[in-house]
């Protein structure tokens, strides 16, 4: 296990550069399964989650060539040979469920184990399968998922809760199967936009209709393509709130704004001065601001996500009054607000969706404990706002979608020290 010692209570300043959308080059790695010829990604983030995710698909016949000097990823799946992911590494992340729609398209079988990720809640399957269901797969599950789609077709898929990967599966299994495939109610976040791109890239005829529709006319065969990453809009959301909660200035490179409207809006509520120049760059003045509460609540895209919210709950601990987090989607995300409570904050959970901050409250050094990758960032942010200095445990976990966020951080003057154990 690894921890952080910070030294917090500073202002930092500089550049820190926004990586790759962790959200976009997992289905765009399974993707890349449903064509025989070579696809290229670039801006790839060097994160544990990507490299769990190209060791399964090598594990499957595919070649992988990655530069990580240059942030490039091309896969070539001309011969694959398995169409049963690894075990143990589809235990390792969410995002290997999105091998089950790939290589059901592509192999019209899959056999593999539920996924993992992190513990946030219950994140049943029951939502893929019936999607699979109406194009015709049948799905069997035991200790292993199993699921044939030898009469994969064209169907019509109403998705409940609009799940993103549940979309991602069915876009995956669709775009190779006979007939026209109609999905409604699909979910429309930013990485299921940027898929949708990069099928039409390969060939796949698919379009929107409008937010509540997808059409798919199956296509025999795709080709390869190529395709930037798009910038990670939960960094950018997080390196905004850190600005804010530590009173610091800094400039955020490899920024679009196409994806931000959400957090863009909440940075305006709670007087978060923000300016975008040419050439991705945003800047954050967080020093001399004076901050409201506020309350905040999770929505389907394009309000702001789940993953989104956890930063904003140190934010709150520095802002005037009292402050309400509203996460309807996961029942277990607020284990980060016993550790923010050991810091000084005046939180308290009021159910397993809501939780009241009151601010502005002076944080103090810690022992304290990431969960997962989203608490990780959130407690991150915490110990470089609080005076003295914290241990952060479990912090492997911000490796799976945060790159070298510790050198990053370094960077702009953060005072932390990696210490692996």
């Amino acid at each position: 296990m690894a921890k952080f010692i910070i030294n917090g209570g500073k202002a930092l300043s500089g550049e820190i550069r926004v990586g790759g959308s962790k959200n976009t080059i997992l289905p765009l790695i399974a993707a890349c399964m449903l064509t025989d010829k070579p696809c290229t990604l670039e801006g790839v983030p060097d994160i544990s989650d990507v490299a769990t995710m190209l060791e399964i698909a090598e594990g499957l016949g595919a070649e992988i060539e990655h530069d990580k000097d240059t942030h490039q990823v091309i896969i070539s799946a001309g011969k694959l040979t398995s169409s049963t992911p690894d075990t143990s590494l589809s235990r390792k992340l969410r995002g290997s469920v999105l091998f089950i729609g790939a290589l059901l398209g592509r192999m019209r079988e899959v056999t593999m184990a539920p996924p993992g990720g992190d513990v946030i809640g219950a994140r049943p399957l029951l939502t893929h399968f019936r999607a699979l269901e109406a194009l015709g797969a049948h799905v069997d599950q035991s200790d292993l998922i199993h699921i044939t789609g030898s009469n994969l077709r064209g169907g019509e898929v109403l998705l409940e809760e609009s799940s993103v990967t549940a979309t991602e599966n069915a876009i995956l299994a669709a775009v190779l199967a006979p007939g026209k495939t109609i999905i409604r109610l699909p979910a429309t976040e930013p990485h299921v936009q940027e898929l949708v791109r990069f099928l039409a890239h390969m060939g796949a005829d698919i379009r929107w209709r409008d937010l509540s529709r997808l059409e798919i006319q199956g296509v025999k065969n795709l080709s390869g393509a190529a395709q930037r990453i798009n910038p990670d809009e939960q960094e950018i959301s997080s390196f905004a709130v850190l600005a804010a909660t530590t009173k610091s200035t800094l400039t955020l490179r490899g920024v679009e704004p196409e994806y931000l409207d959400a957090v863009r809006l909440q940075l305006q509520k709670m007087g978060i001065p923000y300016a975008f120049e040419t050439g991705g760059v945003m800047h954050i003045r967080g020093n001399g601001s004076r901050f409201q509460s506020f309350r905040i609540q999770a929505g389907l895209y394009p309000k702001l996500g789940s993953d989104h919210l956890p930063p904003f709950a140190v934010l709150a601990t520095q802002s005037e009054g009292t402050s309400l987090i509203h996460d309807w989607l996961y029942e277990d995300r607020f284990r980060y607000i016993a550790e923010l409570q050991k810091m000084g904050a005046e939180c308290k959970i009021l159910d397993p969706h809501r939780a009241l901050i009151s601010g502005p409250m002076p944080l103090h050094g810690a022992d304290i404990t990431s969960f997962d990758i989203r608490s990780g960032m959130t407690l991150v942010i915490a110990a470089l706002a609080a005076s003295g200095n914290s241990t952060i445990f479990n912090i492997q976990h911000l490796d799976r979608g945060y790159e070298a966020i510790g050198e990053r951080l370094a960077g702009i003057g953060a005072h932390l020290e990696r210490v692996e154990s």
